[in-house]
């Protein structure tokens, strides 16, 4: 009973929206959503530097932070090309799959990294110790190239971005068919982690 008041009251105010017994997200979760945008100083900064590695490389960039459990895209500057990857604001994933969860989840803190990875692995040691090696490789390298794992033919590029005391906050990624990559992968990887680091160095001052 307590939660139906709840949820009459934020359907009052236009919170949250009922059809057929079910609730959703109501029309002011776009104002929250742009609120979000206005007020974070993340977005803010790393807009406009997405926006340069997108207009640099002509490829999808991408914003992530780590979110119950997921990988959530906060912002996204698409390609221009007509053939793109499908990934968009607001998107998830869980953090297990594709260069942008593996990122985020290598960087968070080891109590709750290593409880992850025995959720999504089990029993099986052999997977777990994979994957840890993986995230292991991931921040001794500084980022993660992935193909396939999320959509099949898209590659991604992600590299963490870091605020001040080098604490990692975010990640960006850089996503491409395929096909487009395999003539230019270096430059697109250097591209992503020169964006990424201008990013961190404002973010740390």
């Amino acid at each position: 009973s307590s939660l139906y008041r709840q949820l009459a009251r934020l359907k009052r105010f236009g919170f949250v929206a009922e059809h057929g017994g079910s609730y959703a997200p109501g029309p002011l979760g776009l104002q929250l959503a742009r609120g979000f945008d206005d007020g974070s100083h993340l977005v803010q900064v790393a807009r406009p530097i997405l926006v340069q590695l997108t207009e640099q490389t002509r490829e999808s960039a991408g914003l992530l932070v780590a979110a119950n459990g997921q990988a959530v895209c906060l912002d996204m500057v698409e390609s221009p090309q007509s053939l793109r990857c499908s990934f968009v604001k607001g998107s998830s994933v869980p953090l297990r799959v594709g260069a942008s969860a593996k990122c985020v989840l290598a960087y968070l803190p080891a109590v709750q990294r290593d409880a992850l990875l025995s959720q999504h692995h089990g029993r099986d040691t052999a997977a777990y110790n994979e994957a840890a090696a993986e995230l292991a490789a991931l921040r001794e390298r500084g980022y993660i190239t992935t193909v396939g794992e999320v959509d099949a033919g898209v590659w991604g590029c992600s590299t963490p971005l870091f605020g001040s005391g080098r604490r990692a906050l975010a990640a960006i990624t850089l996503m491409a068919p395929h096909q487009r990559v395999l003539q230019q992968e270096a430059q697109l990887v250097q591209a992503t982690l020169a964006a990424a680091a201008r990013i961190s160095r404002i973010l740390a001052e």
